[in-house]
């Protein structure tokens, strides 16, 4: 990673963040639980060390849930609009960055696919769907 920081926010922009460098694991996670929190198929997850994390705004307006019964899932959101924020590992060790909520380029891609085994019944891998660069007029 270079030494200019990545910036992320939330949808309604009173939360922003700060990441100095990440730890070079970007993956995607199809576990229920990530699924069940974001609303997909799997989260697009970044991690970074506590110490590399910064809130710049609104630290106070991150709502978090933490599973009694998980060993290191956890959730941050906005409190205003619901965007996925970072989160805290359970661990303490790790801080998790959802992908969708970075501003700039973290300088590293998805390198792998975690807890496949827990696939939602309905995911299609998206190289086989059609793609279009915008709402097609017409849906399926």
């Amino acid at each position: 990673m270079s030494d200019q920081e990545i910036y992320g926010s939330c949808l309604c922009g009173q939360i922003a963040y700060a990441l100095s460098s990440h730890l070079g694991i970007f993956q995607y996670c199809h576990c229920s639980r990530c699924r069940k929190f974001t609303g997909s198929a799997m989260a697009s997850n970044l991690l970074a060390t506590p110490k590399a994390f910064r809130w710049l705004r609104g630290a106070d307006k991150v709502g978090t849930y933490q599973l009694e019964t998980a060993k290191h899932f956890a959730t941050a959101f906005c409190k205003r609009c619901g965007s996925s924020m970072p989160w805290f590992a359970q661990t303490g060790k790790v801080v998790v960055v959802p992908a969708g909520s970075l501003d700039s380029d973290p300088g590293v891609r998805p390198s792998q696919n975690i807890f496949c085994a827990s696939d939602a019944a309905w995911y299609v891998e998206p190289g086989e769907l059609p793609m279009h660069d915008e709402l097609p007029l017409k849906q399926p």
